[in-house]
């Protein structure tokens, strides 16, 4: 239980997000009981009201920028609502003695239901049915000659954190064999008896039918799905991407769908967002798109506050935060 000490107590600031609208009573309550009655909570409304109270702030849940961060003068923690860190590790941010914690980790079972539903519209020709409308039924041959099951195809997992371990399992439930690759030396899975290390995605790629990107935006990873990686793909796969836009070479998906070398992509992200309305990616053969929307659930915002309810005990305590960002890693 949270200590009544005033000595414990924390000055915390709420800045409402797309992931974390202005809390209800409910949610307020669950984070004053787990910061004890003698902790502070105010809820920035605006840019102004929250320069204002940063300065006193110890603990932030929300977004920050570098202007926010210049006026702190006691801040510790900053706790994202986003799983992506890419957002929060601006140039004084990697400076300042302030760590990050956030959702790394409880958002991949959304974003692997979103992967799978794009590949899905590919597969079995859904989006191209509801984008033909009434006509759909003058191609109805065309599609089931075009139509293909997942059982027996190998799905190339690409980072094996929360996000690729979720698209596992439903690869898995859909009679799929998978393999994964990671940079980092990660633990395995029912679904995936090895992670390879990076140094084999080349072969990892040439053996999957399909090859999702699991993957955070950092140096390492950007534009990592380029000409000469898309070279390696095995002839006909699809590319399905619901992580970070900024991991794949646009130009470079377009030419190898166009050439017939892949055989389309699922995309929830891209490079530019939003991607203007006459980028090629709109009007490519088997491309299908979402506006990054793969990140919504109804149960995301509270897995990530109980998990910063939790995390205020561990930070007092000095023990390691859930979700805690690798500033230096990028994720």
């Amino acid at each position: 239980m949270p200590s009544n000490d005033a000595s414990d107590a924390l000055n915390i600031l709420l800045v409402p997000t797309l992931q974390m609208p202005k809390p209800d009573a409910e949610v307020l309550a669950r984070i004053q009981d787990a910061a004890g009655p003698a902790s502070t909570i105010t809820i920035a409304e605006s840019p102004g009201e929250a320069y204002e109270a940063i300065v006193e702030t110890d603990v932030l849940l929300g977004r920050i920028d570098a202007d926010l961060l210049s006026r702190a003068k006691r801040l510790k923690w900053v706790h994202a609502t986003t799983a992506g860190a890419d957002a929060y590790l601006f140039p004084e941010m990697m400076e300042a003695e302030v760590i990050i914690s956030g959702d790394k980790g409880l958002v991949g079972s959304h974003l692997a239901d979103t992967a799978f539903g794009l590949l899905l519209a590919i597969t079995r020709r859904i989006a191209a049915a509801i984008l033909d409308g009434p006509k759909s039924w003058e191609h109805r041959v065309e599609y089931r000659m075009e139509e293909f099951e997942l059982e027996g195809l190998t799905m190339g997992i690409v980072g094996f954190g929360g996000t690729g371990r979720a698209i596992a399992q439903r690869a898995a439930g859909f009679g799929m064999r998978c393999i994964a690759v990671d940079s980092h030396d990660v633990s395995t899975s029912p679904e995936v008896a090895e992670v390879w290390a990076s140094d084999r995605l080349e072969e990892l790629v040439a053996q999957s039918d399909v090859v999702a990107s699991g993957l955070p935006l950092t140096p390492t990873t950007n534009k990592m799905f380029n000409d000469a990686l898309f070279a390696k793909f095995k002839r006909g796969a699809i590319f399905v991407n619901v992580t970070r836009g900024e991991i794949c070479d646009s130009d470079a998906l377009i030419r190898a769908i166009t050439s017939g070398h892949l055989g389309g992509a699922g995309l929830d992200v891209a490079h530019e967002e939003p991607l203007p309305a006459d980028h090629a990616l709109w009007t490519t053969p088997n491309v299908v798109m979402t506006p990054h929307t793969a990140g919504a659930s109804q149960l995301r915002l509270g897995r990530n506050l109980d998990r910063f309810c939790r995390n205020i005990a561990h930070f007092r305590e000095g023990r390691p935060l859930e979700g805690l960002i690798d500033k230096t890693a990028g994720f």
